[in-house]
């Protein structure tokens, strides 16, 4: 109850929400924003569950200015901010997206290996024949074939770059050192599948399970009764609930803090940056890596990458078998998968140096996200923090935004 929410766009409304439509002369943007600066708690009308009466909220008195432009203004300010962090939460979801269309790619649907496959079959359907009293001639006419090798690789890099032939040469003259680090990358790749457990994969690889993989811990919480475990904690500890508020794949901050003494009581103790947490219950799914050291309850399953596997590698696998691993969760009340449950679930693990390799994107693309976060929770707080002196007049507002805010009004009159 209590949360504020504004709509450029026409909905359809539902029955548990109250909606303001006229607005009596002022801007909707700055009412959306006077709207999130009142506690509703003080309206509720409910005992078991919260409710809010419209009737309670009319005779509350607010202070708001009479001139259209400063609410303009104001609304402006604040809404640039909100545009920024909206503007790095979709570069986040695109970030998010490349990550899982390479980690498929290459571990999913293991297109460099079918590439390298593909391109030895045509090879060889390439190659010279040599009929009877007839010159040796070409399958195919006027055709110049590197040797097989180079062949599969080239196959392997437009597979993983979803660059052309023309584009690859373009590359190689005029970014020669990212493409050698293309062809490296490739010649990672096998050329051939085998058999296993869970089908055909590529040659040399493994099927693993999970918790052969890597380290898998569970949490606790410390007795919410004893001030000493949490009375002015400075130890990140974080329950589920924190990644239902995440809308991005990245935590670098908890609602709660524990002490030393109530780390103490946590049997996994404090889990290094980079640790992949995922909820095991009330969902099972959710899902973050770490970029703080953290301490966390026993709604997770934690895991730590100490061997092969790396972080992004292990958050993009349970992203991709999120299906698989929420198949295997037990229990009446709510979905719960166990620890044991989780960890011998099969994997298919490549080489260490394949992994390294994709690790390389991987963790670059999920550096960019952490900067994103990291700078739309600045941009959040300097907005949480002009909100009620603006509207409050204790801050006034100038410069372009100003300006732009009086040309609107201008327009409009």
């Amino acid at each position: 109850m209590g949360e504020v929410s504004y709509s450029d766009k026409d909905f359809w409304p539902l029955n548990t929400a109250l909606y303001i439509t006229d607005f009596k002369g002022n801007d909707p943007k700055f009412l959306y924003y006077l709207l999130k600066t009142i506690n509703f708690d003080q309206f509720n009308s409910g005992s078991a569950q919260k409710s809010l009466n419209r009737n309670a909220v009319y005779p509350f008195e607010v202070k708001v200015p009479s001139s259209l432009s400063e609410q303009r203004r104001i609304s402006s300010v604040l809404s640039s901010l909100e545009d920024k962090i909206e503007i790095n939460h979709q570069i986040n979801q695109t970030l998010e997206q490349i990550a899982q269309a390479i980690f498929r790619s290459w571990f999913v649907d293991f297109e460099p290996v079918k590439a390298k496959i593909a391109a030895r079959q045509r090879w060889h359907a390439l190659q010279p024949v040599a009929e009877p009293a007839s010159p040796v001639c070409y399958a195919d006419d006027e055709v110049s074939l590197p040797d097989l090798e180079t062949y599969m690789n080239l196959a392997a890099m437009r597979a993983i770059s979803g660059k052309d032939e023309a584009q690859l040469t373009q590359m190689q003259a005029e970014q020669p050192e990212e493409y050698a680090e293309l062809l490296a990358t490739a010649e990672l790749f096998p050329s051939a599948m085998q058999d296993s457990e869970l089908g055909e994969i590529p040659e040399g690889w493994e099927v693993k399970m999970i918790g052969d993989a890597v380290t898998v811990v569970g949490g606790g919480t410390p007795s919410t009764k004893e001030p000493l475990f949490w009375d002015g904690g400075k130890i990140h500890w974080t329950s589920p609930k924190d990644l239902s508020n995440l809308t991005d794949k990245v935590l670098i901050d908890t609602e709660r803090r524990v002490t030393q003494a109530g780390l103490s009581k946590i049997s996994s103790g404090l889990l290094p940056v980079g640790t992949v947490l995922m909820s095991s219950r009330a969902p099972v799914g959710y899902l973050a890596l770490a970029k703080i050291p953290v301490a966390v309850n026993q709604g997770y399953i934690a895991i730590k990458c100490e061997t092969v596997v790396t972080p992004e590698w292990v958050l993009q696998w349970c992203s991709s078998n999120m299906d698989e691993i929420k198949s295997r969760a037990g229990g009446t009340t709510f979905a719960e998968i166990s620890k044991k449950s989780f960890k011998i679930i099969p994997a298919v693990i490549p080489s260490k140096e394949l992994v390294s390799a994709s690790t390389k994107l991987l963790s670059g693309i999920y550096m960019s996200v952490e900067n994103n976060v990291r700078e739309s929770t600045t941009l959040s707080l300097i907005r949480d923090t002009l909100l009620p002196k603006l509207l409050s007049g204790e801050v006034s507002v100038t410069g372009p935004a100003a300006q732009i805010a009086e040309a609107e009004e201008a327009a409009d009159v």
